[in-house]
């Protein structure tokens, strides 16, 4: 088949970047052509993609995006696609894969009235029921079950169009027989305010792009609470792209700029997983959470916060502690408190590495890229296209 993916952004650290590579790669692993429809792409293109970037148009980021679909929806009608597979909400789409939550939802719970009036509201509102509106017949991926209900309750969405996915974490985040060489090595690289870590400090481990909704100023709050001498052997470190100076600000007022080192997106996560000891995620949002199932495989214990859709897996698992909603700091403080000062350190790890060997946390490429080729012998554009080609001339 030929099929066409479509996404706004493209970048490598992005957690539902890596998941439309993943997905790309199998369908392109099994004889499909690929096509890749997107207006920013950074890092290299894969042998064998067939990339298009859309210039669009716009000062603020509804407009472009509102332009890229626009536009994307006219180059379309010049191709012979059997399929095409958005990964952001847009028009024209044959399959979706819900990576966002229910904006309408979203609205409901933190705006008024007022704030539907405006541009912004109208077109992510539209896109969303292009995906979702009884009168459309897209198939729809989903990695959470919460927000599944979140859509059919809103838009009517028939049952029946709806797939859940299991979890889709990169085998490559699986411990190795030389997770403690591997750990040992890279502490040796990671130097705090020339500090370099030895086997009595602890390292935490945060992951992720968007560091307010990560919870970053959240983890150095309860590191800046930790008690004399603990705080002054803890050490946090922060992979993933923002506005780092703010944050380096921040730890500069809570007295722990030696402690934290963030050095922005990093390409050695696997490796950085082996070297800490405990891995934080504080999330204000959190859809799913693909790197927590990503430190489970590592067998990292984890304190995380209870928003994170795949929360549940932490519980089962028992492979560490899921903070109480709603947030509140003095808890995680004394969480990450009693943690730190636990026994139980061996047994969590354990647990880990248990449930990564028993729960399927690894297929969910496969299973796309099986909903995929059962759509395409169902239906396929291929044959619209040309009839269309055939109007026109």
């Amino acid at each position: 088949m030929k099929l066409a993916f479509a996404l706004f952004k493209y970048f490598p650290y992005g957690g539902l970047e890596r998941d439309f590579l993943r997905i790309a790669k199998e369908c392109q692993k099994r004889g499909h052509e690929i096509s890749v429809y997107t207006f920013i792409w950074e890092g290299e293109v894969p042998d064998g993609f067939n990339l298009t970037k859309i210039s669009v148009k716009g000062f603020t980021n509804h407009q472009r995006i509102s332009d890229f679909s626009d536009k994307l929806s006219q180059l379309l009608l010049q191709e012979s696609f059997d399929l095409v597979v958005g990964f952001n909400k847009m028009k024209d789409l044959d399959l979706y894969y819900a990576a966002d939550p229910c904006y309408e939802a979203k609205v409901s719970d933190q705006h008024g009235k007022l704030y539907r009036l405006g541009n912004r509201y109208k077109v992510f509102q539209s896109m969303e029921e292009a995906v979702f509106s009884v009168d459309t017949n897209v198939e729809l991926l989903f990695i959470s079950e919460i927000q599944m209900e979140n859509f059919k309750k809103i838009y009517h969405t028939p049952a029946e169009r709806f797939h859940s996915l299991p979890p889709g974490v990169d085998r490559s985040r699986i411990r190795p027989d030389n997770a403690d060489e591997i750990r040992s090595r890279v502490r040796k690289t990671l130097a705090f305010n020339h500090h370099v870590l030895n086997d009595g400090d602890k390292l935490l481990l945060m992951i992720g792009t968007g560091y307010k909704r990560k919870g970053v100023d959240r983890a150095m709050e309860a590191l800046a609470s930790l008690p004399e001498p603990l705080r002054s052997k803890t050490f946090l470190i922060v992979a993933g792209e923002d506005k780092l100076k703010k944050y380096r600000a921040l730890a500069k007022k809570l007295g722990i700029e030696n402690q934290v080192h963030l050095p922005g997106a990093r390409d050695d996560v696997p490796e950085l997983l082996l070297a800490t000891d405990l891995f934080m995620h504080p999330a204000r949002h959190e859809n799913t959470g693909t790197v927590l199932l990503e430190a489970i495989a590592a067998g990292i214990p984890q304190l995380i916060s209870g928003v994170c859709g795949y929360a549940f897996h932490i519980e089962k698992a028992k492979a560490g502690r899921v903070l109480s909603e709603p947030f509140q700091q003095a808890e995680y403080n004394l969480q990450l408190l009693d943690m730190l000062t636990s026994d139980e350190w061996p047994q969590w790890q354990e647990n880990a590495l248990n449930y990564m060997r028993n729960s399927d946390i690894f297929s969910m490429p496969d299973r796309v890229s099986d909903i995929i080729e059962e759509t395409g012998k169902k239906r396929s554009r291929a044959n619209v296209y040309e009839n269309h080609k055939t109007e026109i001339k």
